[in-house]
């Protein structure tokens, strides 16, 4: 399944938003098991935003960090005790826009199964796995219609072990599964199932 996943990545020619934004970054682990899996997190109960989300190891921008592959590392060792020598670097996704007005990039990293991993318990409650195929063969609950200046993003929502992805996650999951794994998904195509209407949401220009 991994076999031309990074030849795919090293090809793909991610968007970059030009935009003067606060920025962050992300890591979307990909567990290198038999059968190969997705690693996310579940935000903290008691913080104050995004608590109770599943959302991929990362955060902001700090001013030691040398670039954004920097932050998305430095971020997953902190969040989860990932070492960054384990990671293999497979390529990096479009620039996205969080609710928030953070310009988040998004990087893909293959990691070896059963590290010994730790969720950060002053940000996160829960550390699990996905199998690929659970996205790969498009297991959505429901998609998710965000509209966004205007334009209708058609974002897919899944529930795998009595968690949601769904959201910033699962548009960037949309990416990963269409240039690394060449699925037939779209954020701009209407798929049958169910829709569901949220509230339209604008981005804030400097």
């Amino acid at each position: 399944m991994l076999e031309n996943l990074r030849e795919r990545l090293q090809a793909h020619r991610p968007r970059r938003i030009r935009l003067r934004l606060p920025e962050a970054a992300v890591l979307l682990p990909i567990v290198d098991r038999p059968e190969p899996t997705l690693l996310f997190t579940r935000r903290a109960g008691h913080l104050n935003t995004h608590s109770g989300q599943v959302a991929f190891p990362g955060g902001k921008r700090e001013p030691g960090d040398a670039d954004l592959l920097a932050t998305a590392l430095r971020e997953s060792r902190e969040e989860i005790a990932l070492p960054s020598e384990r990671v293999e670097l497979l390529g990096r996704l479009s620039d996205v826009i969080s609710l928030h007005g953070l310009r988040v990039t998004p990087w893909v990293g293959l990691i070896p199964p059963d590290l010994p991993l730790i969720a950060d318990p002053g940000e996160l409650d829960a550390i699990f796995e996905v199998p690929l195929t659970h996205f790969l063969e498009d297991q959505r609950t429901h998609t998710d219609v965000i509209r966004v200046d205007g334009r209708d993003y058609y974002v897919p929502s899944y529930r795998a072990d009595g968690q949601v992805i769904w959201g910033l996650s699962a548009m960037m999951l949309v990416e990963l599964l269409a240039e690394g794994f060449a699925m037939p998904i779209s954020l701009f195509e209407r798929p049958p199932g169910e829709l569901i209407h949220l509230p339209e949401r604008g981005v804030s220009r400097p």
